[in-house]
């Protein structure tokens, strides 16, 4: 069938929207019809090359929409179901029997392979060229085909412009603090960049009962926000010292967690400094910056740890139920952070992503849609 898509064609090119090829249904895939698509940060960072990913292709993966069709190998999702789209993953592997997909073994062809992993693309051009996919999602297009692994279904009456932007930043953000740092009650923790990820970060910090909550960034009015959503402390690195500052604030002893969302080398190396003994740093932004750290001074010396978390080790089906009940319950206000956006007006969104403006931009691509 034919979709309209907005297409990467290059590094630092912009979005252009094209008519596409979808290709046909497989036996274990679902259509859905987009409603709304986050633009992740993620997106971005492929498009201006600080990740590698072959051109041209269609990004976006933080879809929410309606299924339009089931393949015949799928049995628990039905055509009208409304649903939020997250990351893939093979469901038999170690990691996933185990709960942990995050982690499937699969992970990188499934969500980074960009055509299917028997070598059939997700889109063409009529002249034939193969235009690539991301996430077995590629959510900026009317139409996609998806695993039913990549499906969370969400009752009827949740905003789907609402509940895209779940599926991945937010629920990353969340995941890395419940999941992945395992956050106590009573603890501190320290959230380097207050975008879509750090205030979700930093909002799972105030449900998880941490009594000292700090908020990094350059940006005053984002910092004011992190006030209003739970921060105990915020800081302009821009004119105070942050070491120092977070020093005086946790009685020279450091923090027990820090999360880093802004990948810059500076800034990684930092969130392991400020930490207490035993404490746990985790650097979860997309980045092609690297650090340099001496393994004993700056982590056996203090039993300090650096983890890894991918897509905050979360299970997207259990993930993003708990985030909406969370939002019902008002402890996540998280659409305090969005910005609607015409899917029209692609390139203005990512602008203002990428600028500061906007903390995370959600593409309403039919507007045809009512809760």
């Amino acid at each position: 069938m034919k979709v309209k898509a907005a297409v990467v064609n290059g590094v630092n090119q912009p979005y252009t929207f094209e008519t596409l090829n979808l290709a046909e249904l497989k036996d274990d895939e679902v259509r859905v019809k987009i409603v709304a698509t986050g633009i992740c940060h993620s997106d971005d960072a492929l498009r201006l090359g600080h990740a590698a990913y072959e051109f041209p292709g269609v990004l976006g993966h933080e879809g929410a929409g309606i299924v339009e069709k089931v393949g015949s190998g799928v049995s628990n999702i039905q055509e009208g179901d409304h649903v939020v789209l997250a990351y893939a993953y093979c469901s038999h592997c170690n990691h996933c029997l185990e709960g942990i997909p995050a982690a499937c073994t699969d992970w990188l062809s499934l969500n980074w392979g960009a055509v299917h992993t028997d070598g059939t693309p997700f889109f063409t051009r009529d002249d034939g060229t193969v235009v690539r996919n991301f996430f077995h999602q590629s959510s900026f297009a009317t139409h996609i085909n998806v695993k039913a692994t990549n499906i969370t279904k969400v009752e009827k009456d949740v905003d789907l412009r609402l509940a895209a932007p779940l599926a991945c930043g937010l629920m990353t953000g969340v995941g890395t603090v419940v999941n992945g740092l395992e956050a106590k009650p009573g603890s501190s923790i320290v959230i380097f960049g207050t975008g879509a990820v750090g205030l979700a970060a930093m909002m799972a910090a105030k449900i998880s009962g941490c009594s000292t909550i700090i908020a990094v960034d350059i940006h005053d009015a984002r910092l004011q926000l992190a006030e209003e959503l739970g921060a105990t402390h915020v800081i302009n690195s821009r004119s105070t010292d942050v070491l120092e500052k977070i020093r005086e604030i946790t009685n020279q002893v450091g923090v027990n967690y820090s999360v880093d969302t802004t990948g810059v080398e500076s800034v990684m190396k930092l969130s392991l400094d400020v930490l207490a003994i035993r404490g746990v740093a985790a650097p979860i932004a997309v980045t092609n910056q690297n650090i340099t750290i001496n393994t004993l001074t700056d982590l056996a010396l203090a039993s300090k740890k650096m983890i890894g978390v991918l897509m905050g080790a979360t299970v997207p089906q259990l993930s993003i139920p708990k985030m909406i009940e969370y939002f019902k319950n008002g402890v996540f206000p998280f659409d305090r952070l969005i910005q609607l956006y015409d899917f029209d007006d692609i390139n203005q969104a990512s602008a203002d992503s990428l600028s500061g403006k906007t903390i995370k931009p959600v593409l309403v691509v039919d507007k045809s849609y009512t809760v």
